[in-house]
């Protein structure tokens, strides 16, 4: 199908079921003045939004919008990347409820099924995962196993028919109000750190799991820790072979970057323009030195969209160009503010607009090691883009 005749049958979908987005330019002075990086409802607005994103994905889905690159015999469309890129951008432009709790279903556990999963488990998961009846999250990072994510100690140890979980994983999103959970956990304890890993897709609501909220410095909770105690997790909910569990997450992980950094997590546009009315407000239109400031930020956007363009979702280890310019930007938007809003941005003062960054330069940070930091970022690109020479291991590593 010709995307121009795949976009004509998207707007007709979309004008039937929902209403354009109204074009409006924020009113400095009115309204709500804060910037928010990660959304932090309260639980009965959170259930509302779950509730309404769960019904619209569900209604794409069925209409046949819902997987658009994915096999048919599994409930995609069939069609190409470049097709689901045009839709997401088409229902852009348009109300609709937002994709954040399906993100790591789609771009994470779904991936990984595809691409190592039995087909059992695939016919199982799939369609739901994007149908957007589950939500997912991801059991990885642990206490002591975050960048060096092999060494994690989570054990799943074989038994009458599955295998039985016990650890810590930490830094979950959505772990609260997932259904499933995509698992790392060590099944070999003699073999090197890399090759004694297994991957799982693991039942939320089983016994034995219990999941905290992790209270951040910007007073939301946006990550949690799961305790797994005693947990049995089916022989068929194993995706791959036992041992392939690196394998399995470079696969997620990979996937991960790319959703990151490209236009499904855009930074800049909506922070663009506020950083351009804070300038004015702030009395810096003639300063030369704000203006370039305000120029490199809406400059690196362009050079973020044109990248995104080049490599898209599925390059690889050249995702991690994404992936890392999104967190410089991050950190570029963040340090804009607070030059322009000066004592402002740490005291408030009750101008409206000013104080408002607050949110976002506590919640910057924690989105630079979202997906892997930007020094490992740096060395898969080094490494197995550039071909350069790994840096020398401790000695003794298990690596």
């Amino acid at each position: 199908m010709s995307l121009d005749t795949f976009a004509a049958q998207v707007r007709e979908f979309l004008d039937a079921h929902v209403a354009p987005l109204e074009v409006t330019t924020e009113n400095w002075g009115s309204g709500d003045d804060r910037v928010a990086l990660l959304e932090q409802p309260d639980p009965v607005q959170e259930k509302a939004e779950l509730e309404a994103a769960t019904a619209w994905r569900q209604q794409v889905f069925d209409a046949g919008f819902g997987w658009l690159a994915g096999p048919t015999e599994y409930g995609g469309a069939g069609l190409t990347p470049e097709h689901d890129e045009l839709y997401r951008l088409i229902e852009g432009e348009y109300q609709v409820p937002g994709r954040a709790f399906f993100g790591i279903a789609r771009n994470m556990l779904a991936p990984a099924v595809l691409a190592h999963g039995t087909a059992e488990l695939k016919e199982q998961y799939l369609r739901p995962l994007f149908r957007g009846d589950m939500v997912a999250c991801q059991l990885f990072s642990e206490p002591g196993a975050g960048s060096d994510l092999a060494g994690v100690s989570t054990r799943a140890v074989r038994v009458d028919g599955g295998w039985l979980v016990n650890g810590q994983k930490v830094w979950t999103s959505y772990a609260h109000v997932a259904k499933v959970g995509e698992l790392l956990a060590r099944t070999d304890p003699a073999a090197p750190k890399h090759h004694g890993l297994s991957m799982f897709v693991v039942d939320m609501s089983t016994p034995g799991i219990t999941v905290r909220p992790l209270r951040q410095m910007n007073g939301g909770s946006h990550f949690n820790e799961v305790f797994l105690d005693d947990v049995f997790v089916p022989e068929g909910n194993l995706i791959g072979e036992p041992g392939s569990g690196w394998k399995v997450a470079a696969t997620t992980l990979t996937s991960e970057r790319g959703a990151v950094g490209s236009g499904e997590s855009t930074v800049a546009a909506p922070y663009v323009q506020r950083l351009d009315q804070l300038l004015v407000h702030q009395g810096l239109a003639a300063d030369v030195l704000a203006r370039q400031d305000l120029a490199k930020v809406y400059v690196a956007d362009r050079v973020m969209a044109a990248v995104n363009e080049m490599y898209g979702k599925s390059a690889g280890a050249k995702g991690s160009v994404s992936k890392l310019l999104f967190s410089r930007q991050l950190e570029r938007v963040a340090d804009t503010a607070v030059r322009f809003l000066g004592d402002a941005a740490t005291g408030d003062e009750g101008s409206w607009g000013t104080f408002s960054w607050t949110d976002f330069l506590l919640s910057a940070p924690g989105l630079r090691f979202a997906g892997g930091t930007d020094e490992i970022m740096l060395n898969i690109l080094g490494e197995r883009v550039l071909g350069l020479p790994r840096e020398p291991r401790p000695e003794g590593s298990r690596a």
